[in-house]
Formats: structure tokens, C-alpha cells, sequence
């Protein structure tokens, strides 16, 4: 569940308000870089969110842009302050996708489309450890392990009676078909995602082999919004060693018409139900 103050998105916010500043000054980041004695791919970071910002950090960057309001400077202080508290993802070490977590917790709904597996949010525990477990051949149980257990952690966004997240997912039929866990962790996974599908704020879509091509061949991605409109959408790209972020309108309303095109193309809800049952059935043949 959210928590009052999530570091992933008070970097965020922190981030946009010295890009404002900044650009009001008229400066350029490498022009900030220079000033300053930094790299410009540090003030770029700062900026994005990626990297946490110290207080020291804001202050010297407020002295570059002239900010003599000091009420400015004090909330922005405080905002450095709480980004760099710790969420409840950091009590699990080191994860790779902690700012994706962030950003996870705080979202208000997610449209997500994955080609290959049931959505994290929605894997039974036995069909996540598998998961793991083949896709990281060389990782330590313990290791197995701590990211299924964060991966349980996070559906609590979709149970939590209070405020759950909006889910919008679009499963392409392998992740349905791919029998990952063997004949019965498949069953099990599939009675999950048509149970998961009778809450009123999760929908579930297949796009089924017969549909060919369609907009979501490129691969996986999810499109995050957030409940206070100052923060803006931001569309994820998962990857092998590193993660994409893309909050630029362009790209987040280019991946949200493709989106669009996904829902109106795959099978409606009544109808994924029906499909999810059939391939729980042919799962159960002998």
C-alpha cells in the first residue's frame, strides 16, 4: 500500500521543480554541469528522478538559479529530506526495479500489456517463483526467494480495500499457453487471473493468436498515472540490465494510443473469460 511519502515520488516532484527553476533561469543543464563541477549527466539524473538529491544538492543548485524566496528553498529542502527515506521495498535489499516499485506504489492505475507472462500483479506465488526461477537460472535461492516475496508484496496495491490500483491488463495468449511450473501451477494461475478479473477495478484482455500483428509485437510495456495531476504519466520499459522511463507527452500518448488500439483489438472481458477457462481445461487433459 502507498505510503504518506514515497521517495521514488518525491524525487520525481523534487526533480520537475529544479528543471522549472532552471529553465526559468534560462540555463542549459551543461551550463548548470559547469557552475557547478559536476557531470551534466548528473544534473540530467537529478532532474529525472533516478538519483537521489541531497540537501547540500538542492541548496547549491538553488544558489545557481538566484532563488532568494527562502520559503521556496526550505520546501524544497524538506522534499530532499523525504526522498531519501527509505520504502518499504528498500527493507529487501538491493532490488533492480526499485524506482519502477516506487512509482508502482504511488500509481492511482496501471495499463500494462505483457506478450509472454501473466503480469506480475496477478502470479500465484508457485507460477512467480517459477518464473524466477527460469528466467534467472543464475540466481541464489535466497536470491529467488526475496523477489518473489516482493512480488507478493506489491499485489497488495490490488487487495487493499482503501484505495486499490486500477489494473488494466492485455495478455497476449502465450502467456497463457507457455506452461511455466508444470500442468498444475497453469491451472492454478489461470483460476487466479479469472478471479482476479471479477473485482470491479481489475479488467483482463487476451489478444489471441488469430488476431497476427498487432500493436503490441514491439514487446512489453506499462503506463503508469498517478493520483495529483502535478505528476506526470510515465510509460516503463522493462529490460535485461536496465529499465527505460519515458514521461515526455509525446511518448506517453503515443504508448497510450497504442494501448487504445490493444483494448479495442483484444478479446472483451466475457470473452477472455471464456478463453482463460478453455486453456485451464486444456491444461487439465491428460
Amino acid at each position: 500500500m502507498a505510503s504518506n511519502v514515497n521517495p521514488t515520488v518525491r524525487r520525481r516532484r523534487l526533480g520537475q521543480e529544479l528543471r522549472q527553476l532552471r529553465e526559468r533561469k534560462g540555463m542549459t543543464a551543461e551550463e548548470v554541469a559547469d557552475r557547478l563541477l559536476v557531470s551534466q549527466s548528473k544534473i540530467s539524473r537529478l532532474e529525472n528522478g533516478r538519483r537521489s538529491i541531497s540537501q547540500r544538492d538542492v541548496r547549491d543548485l538553488c544558489g545557481v538559479y538566484e532563488v532568494d524566496d527562502r520559503r521556496i528553498v526550505d520546501s524544497l529542502m524538506q522534499m530532499a529530506k523525504e526522498s531519501r527515506q527509505q520504502g518499504w521495498w528498500h527493507a529487501f535489499g538491493d532490488i533492480p526495479y526499485s524506482v519502477y516499485i516506487g512509482l508502482e506504489t504511488d500509481a492511482s492505475s496501471l495499463r500494462v500489456y505483457e506478450p509472454q507472462v501473466v503480469p506480475g500483479l496477478l502470479q500465484t506465488r508457485a507460477y512467480a517463483e517459477a518464473v524466477c526461477v527460469g528466467a534467472l537460472p543464475e540466481a541464489s535461492n535466497a536470491d529467488i526467494e526475496k523477489r518473489v516475496q516482493v512480488r507478493m508484496r506489491r499485489q497488495e496495491r490490488i487487495t487493499d480495500p482503501r484505495q486499490p490500483l486500477r489494473l488494466w491488463a492485455v495478455l497476449d495468449e502465450s502467456a497463457l499457453r507457455r506452461e511455466i511450473g508444470g500442468r498444475q501451477t497453469m491451472i492454478e494461475q489461470l483460476e487466479h487471473l479469472n478471479e482476479m478479473a471479477t473485482k470491479p477495478h481489475v479488467t483482463i484482455q487476451v489478444m489471441p493468436f488469430s488476431m497476427g500483428a498487432h500493436p503490441g509485437v514491439n514487446g512489453q510495456y506499462a503506463i503508469l498515472e498517478f493520483p495529483d495531476t502535478s505528476d506526470s504519466s510515465v510509460v516503463y520499459l522493462e529490460g535485461v540490465t536496465s529499465d527505460l522511463y519515458l514521461e515526455k507527452s509525446h511518448d506517453v500518448q503515443l504508448y497510450s494510443v497504442m494501448y487504445e488500439h490493444l483494448r479495442a483489438e483484444a478479446l472483451n472481458p466475457e470473452e477472455t473469460r471464456r478463453f482463460i477457462e478453455k486453456a485451464a481445461k486444456d491444461f487439465a487433459k491428460p
